[in-house]
């Protein structure tokens, strides 16, 4: 256990999506927001920046970029330039971005389902059709790419392929075996990638993030790449996020596409960024054993308490893909723990076609919550099963 992180803010009445929501007597396991405080080397540069007391229009942009110029080196031996990054409010706001790359010549992009709403809603945004691929749910929970239905789904209007690896919400990490399968699809029908690797840092023992540019020049040479700092050092309420174009007409476009709507990123944005990746290194090291930690007792939990549910053990990000459609519940989990357990997780519904039955858990948080949330569970499914007094 880490003091660090054993400890729950107290986020009522601040301004909190994740705690403002719902009743105060539900326990919010939902939106992908930690319940931890950022690493203190965040927190003394904010502190530094609102005691100077100015906050006008903000520079900086560049020493960030140098930043994550060194980052990609270490991390994943990538060798990008400066000029090759494009600060963005939002990965969200850059999946939207590239989607309207398209817009006035129309056509279609290709999402694996289940999958984090925004990829289902940016294709429309932009006035795309959307083509859904399924993934194939395996026996023990966990889901493998089906690259024949992948493959047989591209039509000669399919414009771009909206990839989400660290995937969610079912918690996979991508092989470089199957991530060069997909760019060589890709690559052999003129497809563009859109890689969203927000959650790359978050990454358990036994795995290793390959950012799909990184496989070969030409992969790279058609990716766009979305990262940020936001979930690693939950600090996404600062909006600062990254894309990564080493093409340059092809990061010209993205820009052009942006163009009135993505001007720069928030001044605390740029310096709580520049500061988790230059100085958060050993408290991310610390969370990913705290996480790991809760990701195995979420897990335990579910297979032997949860009666009916399953999950397979996420590789990567904090968040449970629960499995409910076994459960014996009528009707939607997601209105069954809200109301029975008063645990508000994320409907299944919402990540695409054939998950309804599923809910997502976040488990970015002190243990003892994820115990009380657990607990609530269990007892809603319990009482569930208990036979009806005549």
């Amino acid at each position: 256990m880490d003091p660090r992180f054993d400890i729950l803010p107290d986020r009522k009445n601040t301004n909190s999506v994740k705690w403002s929501v719902y009743k105060p007597d539900v326990l919010p396991m939902w939106v992908a927001d930690m319940d931890f405080r950022s690493p203190e080397a965040v927190l003394r540069a904010l502190q530094k920046e609102v005691d100077l007391g100015v906050f006008g229009y903000p520079d900086g942009s560049d020493e960030l970029k140098d930043v994550i110029v060194k980052r990609m080196a270490e991390l994943y031996h990538w060798v990008i330039r400066p000029e090759d990054v494009v600060l963005i409010s939002g990965v969200v706001t850059g999946l939207n971005m590239v989607a309207h790359l398209f817009s006035k010549v129309g056509g279609e992009a290709l999402v694996q389902i289940p999958i984090y709403p925004p990829f289902l809603s940016a294709p429309g945004n932009a006035g795309l059709s959307r083509v859904d691929v399924e993934m194939i749910h395996q026996p023990d929970g966990s889901y493998d790419i089906d690259f024949e239905a992948f493959e047989a789904a591209i039509t000669d209007r399919t414009r771009v392929f909206m990839l989400c690896n660290p995937h969610n919400p079912v918690g996979r990490v991508y092989r470089r075996d199957e991530l060069e399968r997909l760019a060589e699809i890709c690559l052999r029908h003129n497809i563009l990638i859109c890689s969203d690797e927000i959650h790359c840092d978050l990454i358990f023992s036994g795995y290793h993030h390959v950012p799909i540019a990184t496989l070969q020049p030409e992969i790279a040479h058609n990716t766009i790449t979305l990262m940020a700092p936001s979930k690693t050092y939950n600090i996404p309420g600062l909006e600062c996020s990254f894309a990564v174009i080493p093409n340059p007409e092809l990061r010209e476009r993205f820009e052009k596409a942006g163009e009135g709507m993505n001007s720069w990123v928030n001044l605390m944005g740029l310096v709580a960024g520049k500061a988790a990746y230059q100085d958060g290194q050993d408290w991310l090291s610390d969370l990913m054993k705290y996480l790991e930690g809760n990701r195995d007792f979420l897990f335990d939990f579910v297979n032997q308490h949860l009666s009916g549910v399953r999950m397979a053990k996420p590789e990567g990000t904090y968040l449970g893909w629960l499995d409910c459609n076994d459960a014996g519940i009528q009707g939607s989990p997601y209105e069954f723990f809200l109301q029975n357990a008063k645990v508000a997780l994320n409907d299944g519904k919402a990540f695409g076609r054939g998950a309804e039955g599923f809910v997502r858990l976040n488990f970015g948080c002190p243990r003892s919550m994820l115990e009380d949330a657990l607990q609530r569970m269990k007892q809603a499914l319990e009482q569930l099963k208990q036979p009806v007094q005549s």
